[in-house]
């Protein structure tokens, strides 16, 4: 038995030395970098050590911000494109003729550039000298008058954003969604239909309880992205973010480090800090919760 233990040990090793050395060891030195103040990463030196890092984060007004952009873009984006990829999903298993076909046009926007998508957005909604965009064009054609969904107000930018959000991740949960349905019993449809259940019945006793692991996973991941949302905020609207209004959190920490306002790697340190707790927080709830909705 224990030769046995040792071989998966020497197993495990690469990856033990790997998860060491890029995530565990940087996490330890970012927690200890966030206490320290005034930290300048060429001298490597820092004149104290307390909580004024995070005192400082917490009431500056880009940070601030920049949380409620994550937070309105995660809890937007992640029910809708969860709840849309499901529907989707079913439908597409539903479909006998050119299924793989459908699958595969659905599963496209995954393998492409983001920023390319991005650009094709731009296109959509940006208002030029030339143009107001293909979205203008149709609203007004409706008798609506255009919105300038770049560089407008708040709100139009932040329903590009989501729009966009929605757009990239969904092909992803569509090709988990199709997989899980697919491995779903057929017994029980069977059953359903012998027993002249709906289908709606149908769906909510039997495929969702069945695919309820695939909806957890989906939901966990889909929140920890969304809270890491930056390249789709930078190919709409630039890498001014803040200027634009629409920086997330992961774009202050980035520009802590290497923006306009780079060079505190302190303050970077403690907001990347506070949304790893974030993070943390809403993952442990939902654990909490899937243990009385998920079926294993």
């Amino acid at each position: 038995m224990d030769n046995k233990n040792n071989k998966a040990w020497l197993y495990l090793l690469p990856a033990i030395l790997f998860l060491t050395a890029f995530l565990v060891y940087p996490l330890i030195d970012v927690f200890v970098y966030s206490f320290e103040e005034g930290y300048n990463s060429a001298s490597q030196t820092f004149f104290g050590v307390g909580t004024y890092n995070y005192s400082y984060v917490l009431h500056d007004p880009y940070f601030l911000r920049a949380v409620q952009n994550t937070l309105i873009l995660v809890f937007i984006t992640v029910p809708l494109s969860t709840g849309i990829a499901l529907l989707i999903s079913v439908g597409l298993n539903s479909i006998t003729k050119l299924k793989e076909l459908f699958q595969t046009v659905y599963f496209l926007p995954y393998v492409t550039n983001t920023l390319a998508v991005g650009l094709v957005f731009m296109i959509l909604f940006k208002k030029t000298p030339y143009t107001d965009g293909l979205v203008n064009l149709i609203i007004n054609f409706f008798g609506g008058s255009s919105v300038d969904f770049i560089d407008g107000p708040y709100w139009a930018k932040m329903f590009v954003l989501c729009f966009y959000t929605i757009w990239v991740v969904m092909p992803f949960k569509i090709l988990i969604f199709t997989s899980a349905l697919a491995s779903v019993n057929k017994d029980y449809y069977n059953a359903a239909k012998v027993d002249g259940t709906s289908r709606f019945r149908t769906f909510m006793k039997i495929t969702l309880p069945m695919i309820s692991p695939t909806v957890f996973y989906l939901v966990i991941t889909g929140f920890i992205g969304a809270f890491k949302a930056y390249s789709d905020a930078v190919a709409l609207f630039g890498t001014n973010l803040n200027a634009a209004e629409m920086n997330t959190i992961v774009g202050y920490v980035y520009d802590m480090l290497y923006g306009d306002s780079g060079g505190y790697p302190s303050y970077a340190s403690a907001a990347a800090i506070i949304l790893f707790v974030i993070v943390l927080t809403i993952t442990c709830i939902n654990l909490l919760v899937s243990k009385k909705h998920v079926h294993y």
